[in-house]
């Protein structure tokens, strides 16, 4: 790596230039020191009920023997995990990497068809899924490989008999994970040889054909990115002393890396929120816990400082707030800070890139609007549409090679064929700018992604949805700003010739077919969408009209 504009600022502030990717043998080895030098602190607490991390290496260890000796399962397998930020969680996901297998990272809210496609494209025979789910499951089973079904419910793990749902009628077989928790407690495990080239997630992510991609993510890489931000925030990670409350949902690879693997593995105590939209109960959590660090997207900030009884919580203790998903806005770290007196700290990063590839380290004291340093360890190229590296200070898409990046995408050697330079950098998509100090600031997107909320909606999907829609000619769909989420779908349709279908009939088609934020908050009718003269949609021209 020839000298960065970084590098300066990683000797003046005592950045390492570089990390061990290599620090632990695998994501095991490093959870495992962390249960046995915490075992007596609480690791997870939700719904009132609390997890030691004694607990939990006792139950994961439990769900591995289950898996292993009930199911077979071995080293490389895949099973899927659909849950909200439950006890359960942890559990199910140490379990599975102690039998040596991959999870699949499922969305709770995901409907059929998109809950179909991730378990057939990943290969998926076993679902772990919270019991609020299963209507979804029943709809698509028939149509996968799936042959295991192990339900949830928010008191597992605890044992405490809270309220949930009932399991889908229409499912047979199913087992409950208490069950499977107690048969694996009768049942010897066997240790797997882990090393850094095995995988452990495959982390679904949008893709130009408008289905998911698979990021193909090993225990190096997530090894890798927990070392990079330690790295880069040791004052906010002092072993066995931080509280963190973990809103953004564990099965979005921010917080799972940041949340859950990075302050797991310091003895961090956890409070899990599994409905943050529930504001009155998200903001009764953070005042038990007293929050040392936090974590969250803009949104999420957003609605905070909006609360009328945010002002009762303790962030007295408040060390770090973190900031990712989606762009940081100024007046909302504003707000936060007038309330916390806490800067919002922003990254940057992919599903691809574990996912962190920048930060505001230590050092910055204010809001800056950019999104920090790249992570140590980590190359940033800027290139431009020909494929030349631009002058510092000019954009350029943002092009990451490091040991967090991903070895590509699960079985699409095409699509890896497009996503890398032919030096090995990851293209992100992203248009940035970097700072002579070496700051990367995220300016734009060359893909014509949206993100709402910190989640990702590519329009090619929704209009494939939509164009479904009886009486939908053709359409196109961008992002447009929004307030609340950042920005939101906004769809373009042409009707066909005598049709009499409404916007609101076109919204109600959406939300059967894709989960709530991909739906499209507002359609204008139009007489005709913009072309090239090859008679591709012009979506420039759909942003630059709105």
């Amino acid at each position: 790596m020839t000298s960065k504009p970084w590098f300066a600022t990683y000797s003046a502030n005592n950045i390492p230039a570089t990390i061990n990717a290599d620090a632990h043998p695998s994501v095991v080895h490093m959870l495992e020191a962390a249960m046995t030098q915490f075992a007596n602190q609480p690791a997870f607490r939700a719904f009132g009920q609390t997890l030691s991390y004694a607990d939990v290496d006792r139950q994961s260890a439990a769900f591995a023997a289950w898996l292993q000796q009930r199911l077979g399962v071995k080293k490389g397998d895949r099973v899927a995990v659909m849950l909200p930020n439950f006890l359960a969680f942890p559990v199910a996901f140490l379990g599975i990497a102690r039998a040596g297998a991959v999870q699949v990272n499922v969305n709770p809210l995901y409907t059929p068809r998109e809950l179909e496609h991730q378990l057939n494209d990943s290969g998926s025979e076993i679902i772990v899924i919270f019991n609020g789910s299963t209507p979804t499951l029943a709809e698509a089973i028939a149509r996968t490989g799936v042959k295991t079904v192990v339900t949830v419910t928010p008191g597992d793990g605890s044992g405490a008999a809270l309220p949930s749902p009932p399991v889908d009628a229409r499912l047979s077989g199913t087992i409950a994970f208490a069950d499977a928790l107690a048969q694996g407690a009768t049942l010897v495990r066997t240790p797997v040889a882990l090393t850094g080239d095995d995988l452990l997630f495959l982390q679904y992510t949008g893709g130009t054909t408008g289905l998911s991609k698979g990021a193909a993510l090993s225990h190096r890489n997530l090894v890798a990115n927990v070392e990079q931000f330690k790295s880069v925030m040791p004052s906010a990670l002092r072993p066995g002393q931080e509280v963190i409350v973990t809103a953004i949902p564990l099965y979005h690879i921010f917080a799972l890396m940041v949340n859950f693997l990075t302050y797991f593995s310091v003895g961090a105590e956890s409070w899990l929120v599994a409905n943050p939209r529930d504001m009155d109960g998200f903001v009764e959590v953070l005042k038990q816990a007293k929050p040392t660090i936090f974590m969250g997207v803009n949104t999420l900030y957003a609605g905070l400082t909006m609360h009328p009884r945010i002002g009762e919580v303790d962030f007295s203790n408040l060390r770090l707030s973190g900031g990712g998903g989606s762009a940081v806005v100024g007046a909302t770290s504003a707000k936060w800070k007038a309330i916390t007196g806490n800067f919002i700290r922003e990254g940057y990063g992919l599903s691809e890139t574990s996912p962190v590839v920048s930060f505001n380290p230590a050092s910055i004291q204010d809001f800056n609007g950019t999104t920090g340093l790249p992570l140590p360890g980590t190359d940033i190229k800027l290139l431009d549409d020909y494929g030349d590296e631009v002058a510092l200070g000019e954009s350029g898409e943002v092009c990451v090679k490091g040991p967090q990046v991903m070895r590509g995408y699960w079985n699409q050697p095409e699509a890896n064929a497009a996503a890398f330079t032919s030096d090995g950098y990851f293209r992100t998509g992203d248009v940035g700018v970097i700072t002579p100090e070496g700051f990367l600031k995220i300016v734009d997107r060359k893909k014509d992604m949206v993100i709402v909320s910190g989640f990702n909606v590519f329009p090619n999907e929704v209009e494939a949805v939509a164009s479904s829609c009886p009486g939908v000619a053709e359409c196109a769909c961008i992002g447009v700003a929004d307030e609340k989420t950042g920005e939101a779908v906004k769809l373009f349709a042409v009707k066909m010739p005598g049709a009499t279908l409404t916007a609101e009939d076109i919204i109600a088609h959406c939300r059967k077919e894709m989960t709530a934020y991909k739906v499209p908050k507002n359609v204008l009718f139009v007489d005709a969408l913009p072309k090239s003269t090859v008679g591709k949609i012009l979506r420039r021209e759909l942003r630059t009209a709105t």
